[in-house]
């Protein structure tokens, strides 16, 4: 009597908690397909990645569903209520197909959306560097005038002799080593300066010329660039992999489930193990 009641909770608890696994499946993929939009790619990407990332759910209900009716087959005298491994077993197959056409389809739309990502950032760094074009040619223009180079050659004598009495004093040029609040990279200048003095030429310089400033940023924007789209093609590409093959391995399993079962009749009569004749 005890092992009856045991096969009976054992094989109950199986088809509940593997039905309730594959209803969750169903009930989470229908919310996540809202709003319906199927030319939308970058919808497809998103349902089929998180299809793909919920696919070992049903699998695992299945599993507990048949491990449930191979329960009851130990016993002739349980009733085994309603026989859900025949839907379940077209459900496989169905669900197998689909993993199947996610596998290709989520490859294109992955491939097309780091395309499209590529061509956005290339238009956003062209458009940057137009504008530092624009803004040296500007600059360039107001500076083609005596008055004005007479201001910017002022303002460099003003910025050499502020960083030769810095450099000239030990006191103060420790204490700007020292200080926290001083970002790192000027502490190297600080620091270059003090080491080579010619150092300090060059880079007033360097930072009053438009173009080498220009120049400075039409090579920062182009590394940001390359790195942007680097970035791009690598998540593409995992992303594409990861899902690709994760889609293909779960359509193999499901197929094998259904057409296996539905093949070899596993939900037609006979499934209890019969009783042995003494």
């Amino acid at each position: 009597m005890v092992n009856r009641l045991a096969t009976v909770s054992t094989s109950r608890t199986l088809k509940v908690v593997g039905i309730i696994l594959i209803l969750s499946f169903l009930v989470d993929i229908l919310i996540l397909s809202f709003p319906f939009q199927p030319t939308n790619s970058g919808w497809q990407i998103q349902l089929a990645t998180a299809f793909v990332d919920r696919g070992i759910v049903p699998l695992v209900g299945f599993g507990m569903l048949f491990a449930g009716h191979w329960v009851d087959s130990f016993d002739d005298s349980i009733a085994s209520g309603i026989d859900l491994r025949f839907p379940a077993l077209i459900l496989s197959a169905v669900l197998g197909l689909i993993f199947l056409l996610i596998f290709p389809l989520h490859l294109n739309n992955v491939r097309q959306a780091s395309d499209r990502e590529v061509k956005q950032i290339a238009a956003s760094a062209t458009q940057a560097e137009n504008q530092v074009q624009s803004q040296l040619s500007q600059v360039q223009a107001r500076l083609s005038t005596a008055e004005a180079k007479a201001q910017i050659e002022q303002q460099r004598t003003q910025v050499r002799n502020q960083f030769s009495e810095l450099l000239k004093d030990e006191t103060r040029y420790k204490q700007a080593i020292e200080n926290p609040s001083i970002p790192e990279e000027q502490k190297k200048l600080l620091r270059d300066f003090k080491a080579d003095p010619k150092a300090l030429d060059t880079f007033i310089d360097a930072q009053s010329d438009p173009q080498k400033l220009a120049n400075q940023r039409l090579t920062q924007i182009r590394q940001e660039k390359q790195a942007a789209e680097t970035r791009a093609k690598d998540t593409a590409w995992k992303s594409g992999l990861r899902v690709g093959i994760s889609s293909l391995l779960l359509s193999i399993g499901y197929i094998i489930i259904g057409w296996t079962g539905l093949r070899s009749g596993a939900t037609s009569g006979g499934g209890k193990r019969k009783a042995t004749a003494r």
